[in-house]
């Protein structure tokens, strides 16, 4: 029996796609919001929704307590957190279960293993994932880290073994940055996340993002190949697409990754990143354990509803289909549309005036804005995403900078102008692309 009542503990556009598939499987949608959201479409379309307050619009949406007895006092079946806030939280997976409520992820254990990237390394790396040279227990002696850097060879990477988002985590290019990298990044992640363990890899240099998409029923896993996500700021993804890889490439990590969730018993959706060098070797980075915003590619080139899927697991089902039924069909492409300076990459917060954007064969946008709406300062700057499918990569391209022309916004500055000036730009069109992209092609940040 399906989930009669959900409360999504989220906002803006991953709201908004919770809530569509909530409503197709026929589920009472009830939803959290902060005051600033008060006049969002997910909260106009939920059947309840309910205020939640903090010191501040972000502290609102991180208070467990808080959000725990909404969904007691609505009496909802299951929570689904979306991305970000609690979605990786294991204390907010385990406080609802200790209400008799289901949360749409994997188990609190699961979430406090994969947290912990020492610890997911070790794991993955058991299961049979490619893992860069490193470490295997966190930094506590320099000496003994720097004598494994130096064996590994530089340049290498430190790395927090906690949190994200690339807070504590620095490139050491030679020996003599190399303690004080480690003492900065201790420093950065303690303040950062209430842990301050790092540890060291084996750097690799012109790398590419690549991640697999991943369901698991707690027993059994599949994957729905790859997404290539180099294109980046600030470690933060700016434009995804796929698939990218080979179909012997796409088989080996795919089983791997599958291994990976079964070994840990995972449930719901997931995300497996890599780093993939020059030479083609592949070096696991992390597991992300929920919906990503970037879902939205593989959805295009399989015809899933990931979203969908992840509620069914979580509601106790096996999996609804098998490896063999799961076929990638033209390429997909995805830009985010944040409010920002498309130069400096600096929030760009107001009202929206003009809110035009495109349609026809191929074309989906995911977002919850509209004229009049007021983008808030004190979040993420996503607006929407605009995802693009074509028979290869090639037609993707052309119909991507076509639907991009017929986009009209007003009011905020967006990315839009990045994205035309990248999907221009020789070496993404020949797929020379490396997660430092953007820093190798400064000409594309300047108006």
């Amino acid at each position: 029996m399906g989930f009669r009542r959900v409360l999504i503990a989220n906002r803006g556009e991953i709201a908004l796609r919770i809530l569509r598939t909530l409503r197709t499987r026929g589920s009472e949608v009830c939803i959290v919001h902060a005051a600033e959201d008060r006049l969002s479409r997910a909260v106009h379309l939920s059947d309840s929704a309910v205020e939640i307050h903090g010191p501040t619009p972000v502290a609102a949406y991180l208070d467990i307590e808080q959000i725990v007895q909404v969904a007691v006092d609505l009496d909802v079946d299951a929570v689904h957190p979306g991305y970000g806030f609690l979605s990786e939280n294991p204390t907010f997976a385990e406080r609802l279960n200790e209400e008799g409520i289901s949360f749409i992820g994997p188990s609190p254990e699961v979430l406090r293993v994969l947290g912990d990237k020492i610890e997911a390394r070790r794991l993955m790396g058991e299961a049979g994932l490619p893992t860069a040279s490193g470490s295997s227990e966190p930094i506590d002696d320099e000496d003994a880290a720097f004598e494994l850097a130096s064996s590994i060879g530089f340049p290498v990477i430190v790395k927090a073994a906690a949190g994200g988002g690339g807070i504590g985590m620095q490139v050491v290019q030679n020996p003599d940055e190399f303690k004080d990298a480690v003492r900065s990044c201790t420093s950065r992640a303690a303040s950062a996340f209430g842990d301050g363990r790092v540890f060291v890899e084996k750097f690799i240099e012109r790398g590419q993002h690549i991640e697999f998409q991943v369901l698991c029923d707690g027993t059994n896993a599949i994957h729905f190949g790859e997404r290539f996500c180099s294109i980046q700021r600030r470690h933060q993804k700016v434009l995804e697409e796929g698939p990218w890889l080979n179909e012997e490439e796409r088989s080996r990590i795919g089983d791997s990754v599958c291994r990976g969730a079964e070994s840990v018993g995972y449930s719901g959706l997931a995300t497996f990143e890599f780093l993939r060098g020059a030479d083609g070797s592949f070096a696991f980075l992390e597991v992300n354990p929920r919906v990503q915003v970037e879902h939205t590619v593989t959805e295009m080139i399989t015809g899933v509803d990931l979203v969908e899927l992840g509620i069914q697991v979580a509601e106790g089902s096996a999996l609804p289909m098998s490896q063999e039924d799961v076929s990638i069909t033209g390429h997909a492409i995805q830009l985010r549309i944040n409010a920002e300076d498309p130069n400096t990459f600096h929030p760009s917060p107001g009202k929206v005036w003009d809110w035009t954007m495109p349609s026809g064969p191929g074309v989906r946008v995911d977002t919850h804005a509209h004229p009049g709406y007021e983008m808030p300062e004190a979040f993420d700057s996503l607006l929407g995403k605009l995802i693009i499918h074509g028979s290869d990569r090639d037609h993707a391209i052309r119909r991507t900078r076509s639907a991009l022309d017929e986009i009209e916004i007003s009011g905020v500055r967006t990315l839009l102008p990045l994205h035309r000036r990248i999907l221009a730009e020789p070496d993404f069109l020949e797929g020379d692309v490396t997660i430092h992209y953007l820093e190798e092609h400064p000409d594309l940040l300047q108006s």
